[in-house]
């Protein structure tokens, strides 16, 4: 594949079985403060990175480089992987980061009342989970100067391999702006807020591909905060850098299935890529995607319809299939690039022919299939609390406990791959050097002055390592002065 770099954040739930224990925001606190301060397996943050929604020690940089924090919003751990070239290092990476929270709720004794789920949707309360993608893209380049909306449609489509499955849905409807005293008393919720929806079941609903259409708002928006769209294109330009840029997408949810996982990420970014290339035809732009976002997730025929821009009736599978007709230019560039393609018209052929025969490579099958079993021993329908319990549980992270992880399913990276990853970075990104850099300052002795971002890392009072090319690896780095920080001895 080209040349691009792309990373993944989820969003973790918590729940707590024990109320003497405390609040999950207090869980999540022990978590994190565990991983930081007794395993020393990250650097964390001293400064505030922001004042709202990452205040001083929230988190910070792993080893292996992702970032590992308790987002303010909510309370909740996130995990954001190391930038990656790779699909295979993106898994790795993604599930050594599971894997960590899962060994230090075990470490904390923890393991029988506290529970973590990477599940993008709360049945009861109406608040979703994100997991949020990201992709290298040209800041001048065609997609956000002119052909960013010839991404939706994939976006809307990709759920009938990419969604994890839901069971129910909710409705959203307007609500009251947040008075003053609201204003000041939540400072963190409602800083965003221009108007604030209501959430309600929907008991229509048994069940749907995706997690998080039923609470799409926008196709694209800059401010998300209780206005979530499908794009996030991170116009503003402090995250520019080179010429590149971050395009962070949104709707997204947290694949257990490792192969639906790289599935998702690879054809996204092969979709990038045909409409930076001007590949993509108008005829293929949908004329209301939220609309027919919820549509297709909610249609138990899988017949997925649609309607195009010129009022031509279309559906999820031709319009896949015209991206991947187009990436089809690409073949032969690389051998992750044709296992992209390979996987994708294999999987559109067997979402055609008979999609509850992907059950060991697709969530949304695999989490129905289970669902259907659970409803047949216990004489329970899809209206029963019960349903959504079987649902949060599919998501727990912890492999002794998920209802995934007992299933038979297309692996792509071995547990020793996740093992080597918790504390190894990628070998070819920026996230090899800032590795070493973590491990550099952990390794001094005293109260070490460090201040680490993605594209640098401050090592002590005076020296700066600048890594703003996220395709070097800085395995040897510098400070602003040109002196290598490491020498023989603490390579």
């Amino acid at each position: 594949m080209d040349n691009r770099i792309f990373g993944v954040e989820t969003e973790f739930g918590c729940l707590v079985a024990d109320p003497d224990l405390g609040r999950p925001e207090d869980i999540v606190e022990e978590i994190k403060n565990h991983l930081f301060f007794d395993r020393r397996i990250g650097a964390i943050d001293y400064h505030a990175r922001d004042d709202v929604f990452e205040p001083a020690q929230s988190g910070g940089f792993l080893m292996n480089g992702s970032r590992l924090y308790v987002d303010a919003v909510g309370s909740h751990l996130e995990y954001a992987t190391a930038e990656c070239r790779s699909l295979r290092d993106l898994v790795a990476n993604d599930r050594a980061g599971q894997r960590l929270i899962t060994s230090a709720i075990k470490d904390l004794g923890l393991s029988d009342v506290v529970s973590v789920y990477n599940n993008s949707i709360d049945h009861f309360g109406g608040h979703t989970f994100g997991c949020h993608e990201n992709f290298l893209v040209r800041a001048e380049g065609e997609l956000l100067n002119g052909n960013l909306h010839f991404l939706i449609p994939f976006l809307v489509t990709r759920q009938i391999y990419a969604g994890v499955g839901r069971v129910g849905g909710h409705i959203l409807y307007a609500g009251d702006a947040p008075t003053d005293e609201q204003l000041a008393e939540n400072p963190i919720d409602y800083i965003w807020v221009s108007h604030v929806y209501n959430v309600e079941p929907d008991p229509t609903v048994d069940f749907q591909l995706s997690q998080r259409s039923d609470h799409i708002l926008k196709a694209v928006a800059s401010r998300v905060r209780f206005n979530r769209a499908l794009i996030n294109p991170k116009w503003e330009t402090m995250y520019t850098r080179n010429g590149m840029t971050r395009l962070h997408l949104l709707f997204g949810e947290s694949n257990q299935n490792q192969y639906a996982y790289a599935l998702k990420v690879g054809t996204t970014a092969m979709a990038i890529r045909t409409c930076e290339d001007g590949l993509i035809d108008n005829d293929v732009l949908l004329a209301h995607p939220v609309s027919v976002l919820r549509d297709i997730s909610r249609d138990s025929t899988y017949k997925w319809e649609a309607v195009n821009v010129y009022g031509a009736v279309t559906n999820a599978l031709e319009v896949q299939r015209r991206y991947l007709e187009a990436a089809e230019l690409y073949r032969g560039e690389s051998e992750q690039t044709d296992w992209i393609l390979d996987q994708w018209g294999y999987i559109l052929d067997a979402l055609k022919n008979d999609p509850m025969k992907l059950g060991d490579k697709l969530d949304w099958v695999a989490k129905k299939l289970i669902c259907e079993q659970y409803m047949k021993e216990t004489g329970v329908s899809w209206q029963d609390d019960s349903l959504q319990s079987v649902d949060l549980e599919y998501h727990n992270i912890d492999p002794q406990l998920s209802l995934f992880h007992g299933l038979e399913t297309t692996q792509l990276v071995s547990e020793t791959e996740i093992m080597v990853a918790q504390l190894n970075a990628p070998e070819d990104t920026r996230a090899k050097g800032r590795g070493k850099l973590v491990e550099y300052v952990l390794g001094k002795k005293g109260t070490p002055i460090y201040a680490f971002d993605w594209s640098s890392a401050q090592i002590d009072r005076s020296r700066i390592v600048y890594m703003e090319d996220p395709l070097d690896t800085y395995e040897t780095p510098c400070d602003q002065w040109g002196n290598q920080v490491f020498n023989n001895e603490n390579l």
